[in-house]
């Protein structure tokens, strides 16, 4: 029975799990929009947004919390000093999961896991690029 076991296992043991949503966290918080799949996307959820609430607190017990989940200093410090601070205003709902398509070869659910509040425009697709280079020359 699973009484009060919550998550998924994703196939992994509970260290490659762990390393797995803390590198889902870490390209999240970098990037602020990432492409997974959707069981990936759920659970990487869960702590980006647990360490976003960390990072409102600006305490140094938060920032010890932190760093001993995403093992990075830069990043902790862009956490406390950029991206939290965003979120101020906000009570929850840092994340949204927005549904991309299926992929190829297993034909899994692919998902974006983006933040909701971005500090730069994202530009997704290499189109785009391509005709504001052209723009540029001529």
């Amino acid at each position: 029975m699973r009484h009060k076991v919550s998550g998924n296992r994703l196939s992994r043991n509970q260290s490659l799990r762990a390393a797995t949503l803390r590198d889902l966290a870490k390209a999240t918080l970098l990037q602020e929009r990432i492409c997974t799949t959707r069981a990936k996307a759920k659970e990487g959820r869960r702590l980006v947004e647990q360490l976003i609430t960390l990072g409102k607190k600006d305490t140094l017990n938060a920032r010890r919390k932190a760093f001993s989940i995403l093992c990075d200093r830069d990043l902790v410090v862009a956490l406390f000093k950029e991206t939290a601070p965003r979120f101020k205003s906000r009570q929850g709902g840092y994340t949204r999961i927005i549904p991309y398509g299926k992929r190829d070869g297993d034909n899994a659910d692919m998902v974006f896991l983006e933040l909701t509040e971005k500090s730069r425009a994202i530009i997704t697709g290499v189109k785009k690029e391509k005709t504001q280079a052209a723009d540029v020359k001529t």
